[in-house]
């Protein structure tokens, strides 16, 4: 099973609206990227409350671009949102952040940036993980040209685990075939859609 999902990084409540606006139709997963301007030099719309509208009608997955994601988990959560994606950049413990994500009966799902080495994650593939994003640009800004070359992560982990592996940045209708065949199953595309 391949999932695309509609993305969104902005720093306005206003066009983030719009842009679920616009999936509303088709979409059933949306990924909101979040960043805090320490973990990447920029920051987007950090409130979760405005989301909870939204919790019904689809399944949110939140991309969390921040130092320290374990901080963000239970308001994100109490807002609706059901994925929590965390890069291990940004983690001081990654046990911890998935065990609060299943307290709370949340997918956990680690992230890796481009220049992050896959083995930084092979440690943690384990039962307590429900999915793998890997970054095929550098965290923080929509926009960015695909870097195939970080697709040879996903060849990686793909031969080390079944679990769900999403791809983001850069994603567009070329790039999704390379992604798929490298052995992805999930697509987040913000700037193509």
């Amino acid at each position: 099973m391949f999932d695309i999902i509609p993305g969104i990084l902005e720093k306005d409540w206003k066009e983030i609206e719009k842009k679920i606006e616009i999936v509303h139709a088709f979409a059933k997963v949306i990924h909101v990227d979040i960043l805090d301007g320490k973990f990447a030099p920029n920051t987007t719309f950090l409130d979760p409350t405005p989301f909870a509208k939204y919790a019904n009608d689809f399944f949110l997955e939140l991309h969390m671009m921040v130092d320290n994601p374990i901080d963000y988990v239970d308001e994100w959560v109490e807002a609706g949102f059901r994925r929590m994606l965390g890069h291990i950049e940004g983690m001081e413990d990654i046990e911890e952040f998935k065990s609060r994500c299943k307290e709370l009966d949340v997918e956990a799902g680690l992230v890796i940036d481009g220049p992050t080495a896959v083995d930084e994650v092979l440690d943690y593939l384990d039962d307590s993980l429900d999915a793998i994003l890997v970054m095929t640009v550098k965290a923080g800004f929509s926009g960015q040209a695909f870097i195939p070359e970080h697709l040879e992560k996903v060849k990686t982990l793909r031969s080390q685990t079944s679990l769900p592996i999403e791809v983001d940045g850069g994603v567009s209708i070329e790039t999704i075939k390379l992604a798929e065949k490298a052995g992805a199953t999930r697509f987040a595309c913000t700037s193509a859609i």
